[in-house]
């Protein structure tokens, strides 16, 4: 099947190279003091929490609405990328991508794509990413064989253009029902690779705790998938965090934060060794924490010093208006770590992804290697500023 799709009128498989010198080959640019951001942009990182519609450019959201017929207004597409002081979810988008814009496969293989030469350009060399086939196949009437084919050649040609290595991480979606949980896990299980490396559970969380996808995560784990869950967002109890790595018994927690209302389990979780992947820009806490108080309140900067090993990533990144670089930067900015936390962050990632250990052990040695030398180019040691609204 022939997988060449338009973008910018010309087809995408030809625009290979020369993205790729775009993006490797750029112009150095004219000299200017190095910056802390400088620094946080050029560092190697991993990206565990980033959900792939939640990558989508703001242009290609509008080519695909109106390949779809332009079921929405130009207005309403300007609106999901519009991030006010009380920003508000983005599941909504999320879903009219599944119900009205994604309708092919090559759909699927450009929001990859773009997806991974963005991170690729903020020096992330590993990605693990988000995908939701029940609204893929159900929604937007993809069969999964396509869908997942098309996801993986974009990897594939992104690890050879970019020079990135993507991992998927297909994940149920707890609006729906625990047998459409089982369902996805055997789609995943009956078209086996190895670039669809896991399994998680995303959407809203209020009123669908984890114990309801026991049996998919039982299914998954004897296959050798590996596991995570997002548990403990959008305000959601501390047991909900315990469910998820006593019953599904997953391998890494995304978000989490409520962990921190239990510290006799929080400590636990750090004598454990739990990787908890945080998001800087999370919706809920942006918007019902008051903004000269979110920085002081957030629970991100209470989970270290309960012993909790975190790793900043980026969730829905053109949604949050936000960066791999940026994610980090508020780590500093907005939340107060120095570049000493940051270093133990990046070897955090590196234990929290799904990689084999000589990779892992290569990837620290450089990668600290890598840190210390960018930061030896800084005029001197940050001072976190003020607390500010990330906005």
């Amino acid at each position: 099947m022939n997988q060449i799709i338009e973008i910018q009128n010309f087809p995408y498989e030809h625009a290979l190279p020369r993205l790729r010198r775009m993006t490797l080959a750029a112009p150095a640019p004219a000299a200017t003091p190095f910056t802390l951001e400088a620094m946080l942009r050029a560092i190697p990182k991993v990206e565990l929490h980033c959900h792939l519609f939640g990558t989508v450019r703001h242009d290609t959201f509008r080519q695909l609405n109106r390949r779809a017929g332009a079921p929405l207004a130009d207005a309403e597409i300007d609106g999901f990328y519009t991030r006010g002081e009380k920003p508000v979810g983005v599941l909504r988008v999320l879903r009219a991508l599944d119900a009205q814009l994604v309708r092919s496969a090559d759909d699927l293989y450009q929001l990859t794509l773009e997806y991974l030469q963005d991170a690729a350009s903020h020096q992330v060399r590993y990605a693990e990413f988000f995908w939701n086939p029940t609204g893929t196949v159900h929604g937007s009437g993809i069969a999964y064989p396509l869908a997942q084919g098309a996801i993986v050649r974009a990897i594939h040609d992104a690890q050879q253009a970019f020079g990135i290595t993507g991992r998927l991480i297909a994940a149920i979606d707890r609006e729906a029902s625990a047998e459409a949980a089982v369902e996805m896990v055997e789609w995943v299980k009956s078209h086996r690779c190895e670039e669809v490396i896991g399994i998680g559970i995303d959407y809203r969380e209020n009123d669908r705790p984890p114990e309801l996808f026991a049996r998919a995560y039982a299914d998954a784990k004897k296959a050798g998938l590996k596991t995570t869950a997002h548990a403990g967002e959008f305000g959601m109890p501390w047991t909900n965090v315990r469910t998820a790595l006593e019953l599904l018994q997953v391998d890494r927690i995304d978000h989490g934060y409520t962990v921190v209302d239990q510290p006799d389990f929080a400590r636990q979780c750090a004598e454990r060794g739990v990787i908890f992947t945080v998001v800087p820009t999370n919706s809920y806490y942006l918007r019902t924490l008051p903004p000269e108080r979110w920085a002081l309140d957030h629970p991100i900067r209470r989970m270290p010093g309960l012993g909790l090993r975190i790793h900043p990533n980026t969730d829905d990144p053109t949604l949050h208006q936000v960066t791999p670089t940026g994610a980090w930067l508020m780590m500093v900015r907005d939340f107060g770590f120095g570049l000493d936390d940051l270093r133990g962050f990046m070897h955090n990632g590196l234990d929290g992804a799904w990689i084999d250990d000589t990779q892992r052990r290569q990837w620290r040695a450089e990668w600290s290697a890598a840190f210390d030398k960018l930061r030896a180019r800084l005029p001197s040691e940050p001072t976190p500023s003020a607390i500010s609204f990330p906005g």
